[in-house]
């Protein structure tokens, strides 16, 4: 995902794959945003695959700005709305969903407040210590963090499907130990490990199917 340009195609090509796989399993619209959680990482990773490419060469140019603004549309924007979306749509119990919805509201104020950063103020991205790093040209508060912690873990912990719960804690596992670890590039590096739940997805996907075909009638 970070660290350089073959290792983002590289897992951008592997989410993709298993992103058209577990989207060809679902049976529902429903369904489709959390199946097709795996294909938006790999547009996430393909754009940091390109900034790879491009900043060392020209940084400022037209195609590094655009690259860095998809990416922090992505990581920003994108997810803290998708992730408790998808959680939701497939939730079927009434209290879990009106939980999921809270963190859903508390994504999209973020997200909005995210988009303000990207679409208003300077954005660079820069290579350091072997990741990029990401900035807006201010410092979110923590409360901003926080707002996106709920939106992008606990609106996936709150599910009862157990494999949305999973994903949420392989998210949240990321989260922490990246914001640990790489807390200057932390944009660019907790998403390895949300890639890495892409597997969780499609073993999901194939037990729904599995089953759906148990259940079936056989004539």
């Amino acid at each position: 995902m970070c660290f350089s340009a073959t290792a983002s195609f590289s897992t951008a090509v592997v989410t993709g794959l298993i992103g058209v796989a577990a989207v060809a399993r679902t049976d529902s619209p429903r369904e489709f945003p959390l199946a097709s959680i795996p294909l938006f990482f790999a547009a996430q990773q393909f754009a940091e695959g390109g900034l790879w490419l491009n900043l060392p060469v020209a940084p400022e140019s037209a195609v590094s700005s655009w690259l860095t603004r998809a990416y922090l549309i992505f990581a920003l924007v994108f997810w803290p709305v998708f992730a408790p979306l998808a959680a939701l749509l497939i939730e079927p119990r009434q209290s879990r969903r009106r939980a999921i919805a809270i963190c859903l509201a508390f994504g999209i104020c973020v997200a909005a407040y995210f988009l303000w950063l990207v679409v208003s103020l300077p954005h660079t991205a820069s290579i350091v210590g072997g990741c990029i790093r990401y900035e807006t040209g201010r410092q979110a508060p923590y409360v901003a963090g926080g707002f996106y912690l709920l939106a992008t873990t606990f609106g996936l912990l709150l599910s009862s499907q157990r494999a949305v719960v999973l994903l949420g804690l392989i998210v949240l596992a990321g989260y922490v130990t990246t914001l640990y670890f790489y807390e200057q590039t932390f944009i660019s590096v907790w998403c390895f490990y949300a890639a890495a739940a892409s597997v969780v997805i499609i073993i999901h996907f194939e037990r729904v199917r599995a089953m759906r075909r148990a259940l079936t009638p056989k004539f």
